[in-house]
């Protein structure tokens, strides 16, 4: 997919969405047609106060929005908001490593993953996760999904203006 034929249409989502969900819908769209995806769901981070929250999922019986918990340590943590990497995966073996519920993510017909985050202002405000069967997840797949980031900030930005006034 080219994603510069993309934008146009994305953005004219993005200018109408009063949720952040049917951002996030058109979102899936494009990255199944760029780089491929049977489960994508979305964390916001707030890193200073140490927590997380799921603000999208495609199967939200599994795995539902809504929700803090905590940011735990470790080599996930590192990479994505230590180093502002992509942290992938192509085992369900290296992913039990780092995930509790890796059996579950198996038990989807899942055991490769990408985890992008989504930097603005130099923090990680998110991940954009994606999971699909083993293997799938190579370097150039993972290169390729960068050029997915723009998107992404969007969808994340979207959530952040659309949320009510305290």
């Amino acid at each position: 997919m080219e994603l510069d034929k993309a934008w146009p249409g994305y953005m004219a989502v993005v200018a109408e969405a009063r949720t952040p969900k049917p951002v996030f819908e058109a979102l899936r769209d494009i990255v199944n047609a760029h780089v491929g995806n049977r489960l994508m769901t979305a964390q916001l981070f707030e890193v200073a106060k140490g927590r997380q929250r799921r603000i999208y999922s495609e199967n939200e019986a599994v795995y539902p929005v809504g929700g803090f918990k905590p940011i735990q340590g470790g080599r996930w943590t590192e990479t994505i908001i230590g180093r502002h990497e992509i942290f992938s995966s192509l085992s369900i073996e290296d992913m039990a490593e780092v995930f509790f519920d890796w059996k579950l993510i198996q038990s989807l017909g899942c055991e490769s993953i990408m985890n992008l985050p989504v930097v603005v202002a130099g923090e990680v405000i998110g991940t954009l996760n994606l999971l699909n069967e083993a293997g799938y997840y190579t370097a150039e797949k993972v290169a390729a999904a960068r050029a997915l980031l723009p998107f992404a900030t969007m969808a994340f930005l979207v959530d952040r203006y659309s949320e009510p006034v305290a």
